[in-house]
């Protein structure tokens, strides 16, 4: 009960940039939810969610379960994981991606992470020197946005250009890119607008980012939802033209959002990110 000794005002209050309605898809969802009329007794039907614990028919191997289950009923990894995760993880992740590599990865380059969420917070995070900033895709993902504005990392927005299948606006990356720009994203499979880009594309982006003196962050979280005439191929292919990090994670490849395992991956093998002290 108030009892009139308490503050005309509370000091604290949310960060309305950060505001789950503004920044996800699902935020936006609620929001229509929360104003159907409770009285139209007609059932909704969810045309852009696939829960895999509410649609059944999303349900993931039972390869999957059981390897879990296998390594706790192990009593092998109950301790304090390593920083960059354990290692059989990180080799697994390294021997998966090398595959379509012409190099060969090593559990070295490998950092787990809690999703592909945490993986965009920590590169995010470490990027964020004063003055520096960094370009995103428009249309693209909020969440680089709400986690620049959280580092105090400014953002910039190039163009994706729908009449070219939703190329990036190469030009205008140049036209914003400044001394204080660190890197760039891009979102392969595109998340929101659902292209693949081009092996011919992706080499142009490397290049532009080489002549640029900047690196590229991919997020790869949909590789293996690539869809339509153009095959998917990772950004690390072309890793001995400009640094890359891979971001990645096993929600969608294996239907299993809920168990938050995602990774970030150096893709280059001369050694600029060690040189660069971004090891």
């Amino acid at each position: 009960m108030d009892n009139g000794d308490g503050p005309k005002k509370w000091g604290f209050q949310g960060n309305a940039e950060l505001n789950a309605s503004s920044i996800s898809v699902r935020g936006v969802l609620n929001r229509v939810y929360a104003n159907l009329d409770k009285d139209d007794k007609r059932p909704t039907i969810p045309l852009g969610r696939a829960d895999p614990t509410e649609f059944p028919s999303y349900q993931t191997t039972r390869l999957a379960p059981d390897a879990v289950a296998n390594a706790a009923f192990s009593y092998n990894f109950n301790c304090y994981a390593p920083t960059g995760g354990i290692a059989e993880t990180r080799r697994a992740v390294a021997e998966y991606l090398s595959k379509d590599f012409p190099y060969q990865l090593s559990p070295d380059d490998v950092y787990l992470a809690a999703g592909c969420t945490q993986a965009i917070e920590i590169v995010v995070s470490v990027l964020a020197r004063p003055n520096a900033n960094i370009l995103l895709p428009r249309p693209g993902y909020p969440q680089y946005e709400a986690r620049a504005s959280v580092s105090n990392l400014e953002a910039r927005h190039f163009d994706l250009i729908p009449e070219k299948g939703w190329e990036v606006d190469l030009d205008s990356i140049e036209a914003l890119a400044d001394e204080n720009t660190v890197a760039m994203v891009i979102i392969n499979p595109s998340n929101p607008c659902g292209n693949v880009f081009t092996s011919q594309h992706l080499k142009k982006i490397a290049e532009t980012a080489r002549k640029l003196g900047i690196f590229v962050i991919s997020d790869e979280v949909y590789s293996l939802l690539a869809f339509g005439s153009n095959p998917f191929v990772p950004m690390g292919v072309f890793g001995s033209i400009v640094p890359v990090l891979t971001l990645g994670s096993i929600s969608k490849r294996w239907i299993v959002p809920g168990w938050r395992l995602g990774w970030i991956v150096t893709c280059e093998p001369n050694g600029i990110f060690q040189q660069s002290g971004g090891d």
